[in-house]
């Protein structure tokens, strides 16, 4: 059995903190960037996965160039701001963009991964789906569509444009 999965860097920065300005999250799949403000005041800021496979966390500058021009195009008034830290981590993502929760081939064995971007956000929900099939051996209704087994069928799922940033 093969988990169709890659993993991208996936970067970050932090800016210093400013009085509240930014009361909401601005995501921009034309320019691949999003910015929104902490309870801190810092102006959060990521954009795409990088576009090659790796396990590295340093990512690519010309990611992180790109993506505060993009978002500096966005909000000249932001063009001043200094940036206090950067960071990477690394996305799990499958061919469709889309997670795997289901049953595998191997008894007893079920995957919940390829949440790409998402992760952070949806798999607080994503836990009750996957509790409703590993105690029933079936899929919740919701998550239906995630099998594994669409790699081997064809039947992918086109939600890329959904996501929060690029891929």
């Amino acid at each position: 059995m093969r988990v169709p999965l890659v993993s991208n860097p996936l970067q970050a920065l932090v800016s210093e903190p400013l009085k509240p300005i930014f009361p909401c999250v601005v995501m921009s799949n034309t320019v691949h960037a999003y910015i929104s403000q902490s309870d801190k005041g810092e102006l959060v800021i990521g954009a795409g996965t990088d576009q090659y496979v790796s396990y590295s966390q340093t990512g690519g500058l010309q990611i992180i160039t790109h993506t505060l021009d993009a978002i500096c195009e966005l909000f000249p008034m932001f063009r001043r701001v200094k940036m206090m830290r950067q960071w990477g981590g690394i996305t799990d993502n499958t061919p469709d963009r889309s997670p795997i929760q289901g049953i595998t081939p191997v008894k007893n064995l079920f995957v919940n991964c390829g949440w790409g971007t998402g992760g952070f956000k949806a798999t607080p929900g994503s836990a009750h789906l996957f509790a409703h099939l590993i105690a029933r051996g079936e899929p919740h209704k919701l998550a239906a569509g995630l099998t594994l087994d669409r790699f081997r069928t064809g039947r992918l799922i086109d939600e890329a444009a959904a996501a929060a940033v690029a891929h």
